[in-house]
């Protein structure tokens, strides 16, 4: 199996060649093109639970797609947003990536949802991350660029938590306002993440919602009586 991250960082496509037999499992609708080789199968991966959890706690779609060669081809995907492709080589090994992230990963890896903890109640990311494990490839899209951070044991790095994109499992990961009150209210950063090494981080460039800040007051007003 081999793959190329084509038009990035801005329009990323992810273009997976497949030999026969192998195969790829992919959030729903993330499909672009496949050659006429590759057969798609959907299911609720992890059970009817499992693919409710991802579902209505991760952010992810109940189902996911299969992509199996019976010859030599290729699939190509795409995420909703604009933005870069990574792919995170795992042996045995966990990361967390915030809701949506997720794109494609091959057979031998498990997508599930982890419990924040309750400080990230407040966190934009919600109370869940995906926790994504086992042995294989996983390829996480983001908003804009993907920036990678490695940090020492014990080094503290702060980070938006709209700009959160993955981060190892050995990383601490905790939420917290930024300064007082009125910083938190009116600074524009809202609520950060600590994330503590050993381990490396992987953040975005650009924020959905700082995005949708700015677009909402732009849009046409309905000005017509009822």
């Amino acid at each position: 199996m081999e793959h190329k991250v084509l038009y990035g960082p801005a329009y990323s496509l992810l273009k997976i060649i497949l030999a026969r037999g192998e195969s790829v499992c992919a959030e729903a609708g993330a499909m672009v093109s496949m050659s006429s080789t590759i057969d798609m199968q959907t299911a609720a991966k992890g059970g009817l639970f499992g693919a409710l959890k991802r579902s209505m706690l991760g952010g992810e779609s109940f189902f996911i797609n299969t992509f199996a060669a019976r010859d030599a081809g290729e699939v190509t995907f795409a995420p909703t947003l604009p933005g870069d492709i990574c792919a995170i080589q795992l042996a045995s090994q966990t990361v967390f990536a915030q809701s949506g992230a997720y794109i494609a990963a091959t057979e031998g890896i498990a997508v599930d949802t982890k419990w924040g903890g309750a400080k990230t109640f407040f966190s934009r990311e919600g109370l869940f991350l995906l926790k994504i494990s086992g042995t294989g490839t996983v390829w996480l899209s983001s908003y804009g660029a993907i920036h990678e951070i490695s940090l020492a044991a014990g080094q503290t790095y702060t980070v938006d938590s709209g700009h959160m994109v993955a981060f190892d499992e050995s990383v601490h990961y905790a939420v917290r306002t930024v300064g007082g009150l009125k910083s938190t209210l009116f600074s524009g950063e809202g609520l950060v993440c600590d994330l503590t090494g050993p381990g490396k981080i992987l953040i975005q460039t650009r924020s959905a919602d700082a995005f949708l800040s700015w677009l909402i007051p732009q849009l046409p007003k309905d000005n017509h009586r009822r």
